[in-house]
């Protein structure tokens, strides 16, 4: 009896994979941003970053390193503590990749200090595209260009380590960081008692005759696999920064015994672990006691990173989603050309534009703020009130563009899937939403008059748009009341899209319009594409999220 033969059946209907693009050129909102902020000179160098990484080698490196995960290795063969964790080699080649383009040090310079305009502009639009390709990897980059700011307040130490950062290479090697080509920091701050609350911590740091020792155990050190980490710990003047190498003065294994690695919802690439102190050598990083001070300089700056990945993230999945929605056909046309799907990718993309600019200009500020007053105190007051709506936002957005790519978005041969399950950390990491709530209202009390200056800045340069008059009114009178901390939720958000609408309309002004209308003089529905868009701004924006 004969068998009969199927053939495969032919494959259509499907939109083709999203790679082998140029992710700035394609990006017209953040070619613009980039411009208006001062980095237009950065437009060639930013369009061969984002050739590369928006090829399918860089996505297939993505991908690898988040299903091959880091593994720890407590032990050698011989029986000897290594606490070494173990990574696929996909994971260091993105490593390698983001080294070598500068990603970790490009805003200072080898002695330091900042670089100076525009690189915290052209760092961030690197740091945004490569978040679209792999984001588990930007953490040991994010921390080891935060640490130079908390090292400052130890110029000896930043002196010996700075040329080691400062290099634009990647040396994996499990050997002293003195002895390295490159090299990268970590940081552990919570314990199990007291996570955001550090002033509980509990590990011990003793004098020696060669530095400190600390005893004692974080609950999450970011990063085990780095060369170096600052770390918080009880000295005998209270709580202060330390900095723990992986490898002792003489060159044997440091006593930090790493635990197990946390099996996290996502962020898979990268190792988080739980870890003992034993006896470990370090040396402090500022004075005894100031350690919060200390590290909230690194802390700024890896909140900045956290608000930058999630709008890359959200980008990204806006773009796959459209350029899904362009060639999938159902009941006889494009998704694209469905008033439905239009209505809900015009809503997404005035969500990307409005993130990507607001990240854009937050990181202005970072770059004039050794000269300029009014961009410090924009800092200090909107960094984590952008974390905050920005981190916050990306989880339903990201949903939403995988809805609009139906089952094939739910898989996780796609990359939308990832994406998802990525989006929660940034707004759980370096401060939660109401620590970020709570950090706003300590900068308002600190420098109220500094604070009103920047409120009546945005007003100025949103110039009139619909709703703003009103919900600066809101966000003035909420922060005056004596409920503040009760209320401040609705009151961070609000200051971050009134920031959002003024440094958008420095880009695109009928962006900012629709963004105002849509946000603050009215409510944003609960859902994406519930909102009056009219078919030219409907098109405008879906031409200037992804060009045909």
């Amino acid at each position: 009896m004969t068998r009969p033969l199927f053939a495969t059946h032919e494959v259509s209907n499907q939109s083709p994979p999203f790679e082998d693009v140029d992710l700035f050129t394609l990006d017209r909102l953040l070619v613009e941003a980039v411009a208006a902020n001062g980095g237009a000179g950065a437009a060639k160098e930013l369009s061969e970053f984002g050739r590369h990484w928006g090829s399918a080698a860089m996505a297939a490196r993505g991908r690898l390193a988040n299903e091959n995960p880091p593994k720890l290795k407590t032990f050698d063969s011989r029986g000897n503590r290594r606490d070494e964790v173990e990574f696929h080699p996909s994971y260091h080649e993105l490593m390698a990749h983001s080294a070598h383009a500068g990603v970790h040090n490009a805003t200072w310079t080898e002695e330091g200090k900042p670089a100076g305009a525009p690189s915290e502009v052209v760092r961030a639009a690197k740091f945004y595209m490569a978040a679209q390709v792999e984001t588990g990897h930007l953490c040991p980059i994010t921390m080891t260009r935060a640490s130079v700011a908390a090292l400052a307040a130890q110029p000896d130490l930043l002196a010996k380590t700075m040329p080691v950062i400062a290099q634009r290479a990647y040396d994996p090697t499990f050997a002293p960081w003195w002895t390295k080509r490159g090299m990268t920091l970590g940081m552990g701050m919570t314990e199990k008692q007291g996570g955001t609350d550090v002033r509980a911590n509990m590990t011990r740091a003793e004098r020696s005759a060669d530095g400190y020792r600390i005893t004692g155990h974080k609950w999450f050190m970011s990063a085990p696999m780095c060369d170096v980490f600052l770390v918080l710990a009880q000295a005998e003047g209270g709580l202060t920064c330390f900095f723990m190498p992986r490898f002792a003065p003489d060159g044997s294994v440091n006593a930090l015994q790493f635990q197990r690695l946390k099996d996290k919802l996502g962020n898979r690439s990268n190792a988080s672990s739980e870890v003992e102190f034993v006896g470990a050598y370090a040396l402090p990083v500022g004075e005894e006691g100031k350690g919060i001070r200390t590290i909230i300089q690194m802390v700024q700056l890896t909140r900045q990173d956290c608000a930058i990945a999630s709008a890359g993230l959200m980008r990204s999945g806006l773009v796959h989603a459209l350029h899904h929605a362009r060639y999938r056909s159902v009941f006889q046309k494009h998704l694209a050309d469905q008033p439905l799907m239009q209505a809900v990718l015009a809503d997404m993309a005035l969500h990307v534009e409005a993130s990507a600019a607001l990240v854009m200009r937050l990181c202005r500020a970072f770059d004039r703020t050794p000269a300029e007053a009014g961009d410090a105190a924009y800092m200090r007051l909107l960094t984590p009130a952008i974390k905050y709506w920005i981190c916050k936002s990306a989880p339903p957005f990201l949903y939403e563009a995988m809805e609009c790519l139906g089952g094939n978005g739910y898989v996780e041969e796609g990359i939308l899937a990832r994406h998802y399950r990525e989006a929660p950390v940034n707004a759980i990491w370096e401060g939660s939403g109401n620590v970020m709530c709570l950090d706003v209202l300590r900068a308002l009390a600190r420098e109220p008059d500094a604070a009103t200056a920047v409120l009546q800045g945005l007003i100025a340069e949103t110039n009139g748009l619909p709703g703003v008059a009103e919900a600066a009114a809101f966000v003035g009178s909420t922060f005056r009341s004596a409920d503040r901390e009760r209320v401040a939720r609705r009151a961070v958000e609000k200051l971050a899209m009134l920031a959002a609408a003024a440094a958008l309309n420095a880009v695109s002004p009928r962006s900012a319009e629709l963004l105002a209308a849509t946000r603050l003089a009215e409510n944003h529905a609960s859902m994406y594409g519930a909102v009056d868009l009219e078919g030219d701004d409907i098109r405008g924006l879906l031409a200037r999220a992804l060009p045909h």
